[in-house]
């Protein structure tokens, strides 16, 4: 079975018409990512229909990307979005069993503009965190920039059923220490370990791919966001190349089973 631990459904089939049906002619489990209600309730039917078919599980998961405060107080006008009732939301479709992780929350503190958010940040994802340890879900995190954000948390994250590092940016140690001081941690990788990806980012989630323990990883491609050198998105089918870089990184090590287990571990069984 193939995973995909962080992807966007809603914007795929945007960009990719047959990306669902990609998804189960691939057999490929994933974890769908909703920053917005409509999001949400896209990928909600698409887990509902997968159940009824039988095929491979799509588990729909929301939350306020931190992004969202930037492009919320940069364009009020045009986004008509609201961060108190996405909070609102979030409580409810928890609170009501529907969501499979809170996710993708967490910082970006990439550059000046994202900077100026932080104070927002910080509350957003307070109440996130709260929601996972309320409710007992799993958390997807996402973090530019900001792993000392992270270790201030370390205390309530190792409370979580289980914390998913999508795109996981941070070094070999800072994973190592998360683990040491107990947060149950797995570190998800998508084109950015491939051979045919450039860059310092490449080489520094290498070697953390490759040193990682195996029962911590996971594989991901953040569809349509994170596209292999050359695509203009990525897709489902981009599985198979990060898997194979996976294991080419760790000496030929087997992964696809391992990977599997650990996307079952992570989201608390609901891969079955």
């Amino acid at each position: 079975m193939f995973v995909d631990a962080h992807c966007h459904p809603f914007d795929l089939v945007a960009a990719f018409p047959r990306s669902e049906e990609e998804r189960r002619s691939l057999g490929v489990s994933c974890a769908a990512s909703a920053a917005t209600l409509e999001e949400f309730e896209y990928c909600e039917r698409l887990s509902l229909q997968a159940k009824k078919d039988n095929a491979t599980p799509l588990l729909p998961c929301f939350a306020v990307h931190p992004q969202m405060a930037l492009i919320v107080k940069s364009t009020p006008n045009v986004t008509r979005y609201s961060l108190r009732d996405s909070l609102s939301a979030l409580d409810s479709l928890a609170r009501q069993g529907r969501l499979a992780a809170v996710g993708e929350t967490g910082f970006d503190l990439y550059n000046a503009d994202f900077r100026e958010t932080e104070k927002t940040q910080d509350e957003l994802f307070a109440v996130h965190l709260e929601t996972c340890l309320r409710y007992d879900l799993p958390l997807v995190i996402h973090s530019r920039r900001a792993m000392h954000k992270i270790f201030a948390n370390t205390g309530a994250l190792k409370k979580c059923r289980a914390v998913v590092f999508h795109s996981w940016s941070g070094t070999e140690g800072e994973g190592e220490a998360l683990l040491r001081q107990g947060v149950n941690a797995f570190f998800s990788f998508g084109a950015t370990i491939t051979l045919n990806h450039k860059g310092a980012v490449r080489h520094k989630a290498q070697r953390c791919c490759a040193a990682f323990p195996p029962e911590r990883l996971l594989t991901e491609t953040d569809a349509p966001f994170q596209p292999l050198r050359g695509r203009e998105f990525s897709r489902y089918a981009d599985i198979a190349a990060i898997l194979g870089a996976m294991e080419a990184l760790r000496n030929g090590e087997k992964m696809e089973e391992i990977i599997a287990r650990n996307f079952k571990m992570a989201f608390g069984g609901t891969g079955d």
